[in-house]
């Protein structure tokens, strides 16, 4: 039920792409799979880096932003190498010098590698 349906003020919903109401809408449904870009078209730039009193992070960027599947790389990725981790707005930082192991599981994920 809409908030103002029956009154004066109700506007029915209407589709975004052709303007009609959604009753009447014959735009095909959108999906997420054509957004998603396969490993095989990704490069995963992976680096360590130190950070405050001497504390090493593995950083990994590169990857496109679709939080669904770098949530599961992320604990993938952290369960492999025991330690802990965060998401950043661009970048996957993984606690300690993890770099041959987190390019091993990027490259049989089918991601493209660099290391830098």
């Amino acid at each position: 039920m809409r908030l103002f349906e029956g009154t004066a003020w109700d506007r029915p919903p209407k589709c975004e792409r052709c303007d009609r109401l959604d009753s009447e809408c014959v735009c095909p449904p959108e999906t997420m799979a054509e957004a998603v870009i396969p490993p095989e078209k990704q490069t995963a730039i992976v680096k360590t880096e130190r950070r405050k009193k001497g504390k090493w992070v593995t950083v990994l960027t590169g990857l496109e932003p679709q939080p669904a599947i770098i949530a599961k790389l992320f604990t993938q990725l952290k369960s492999a190498c025991g330690s802990g981790g965060t998401i950043r707005d661009d970048s996957v930082e993984i606690q300690g010098d993890h770099l041959n192991k987190i390019c091993k599981i990027l490259a049989e994920n089918g991601y493209r590698v660099k290391r830098r």
